[in-house]
């Protein structure tokens, strides 16, 4: 049986990140409300997982963790992300042949 691991990321009031992990949906469920169930997920292994109040996901993170973000850190690695840039060189363009 894999185990998995819920995963609540949130920014304390220090501007620092916090991380929360609980062992079970369950525990999950004691400190946030629940607001619905993902139905339309294109990873099929989130399909049926609650949806809560006040965080975005599920998100998958790695093989056995599932994770919950506020929308503020939500934004704010999406914005860190799209920042990154690939590591690919320039980019080469093909030219016709010219006629001699």
């Amino acid at each position: 049986m894999k185990r998995e691991t819920f995963r609540v990321v949130t920014r304390g009031a220090d501007g620092q990140i916090r991380i929360r992990d609980y062992d079970s949906q369950e525990d999950l469920l004691q400190r946030h409300i629940q607001i619905g169930v993902d139905d339309c997920s294109t990873n099929l292994a989130l399909r049926g997982l609650p949806v809560f109040r006040g965080l975005i996901g599920p998100i998958p993170e790695g093989a056995n963790i599932v994770r919950y973000e506020s929308p503020e850190v939500f934004e704010t690695l999406t914005k860190e992300w799209s920042a990154t840039k690939l590591g690919r060189g320039p980019k080469v363009r093909n030219r016709p042949s010219q006629p001699l």
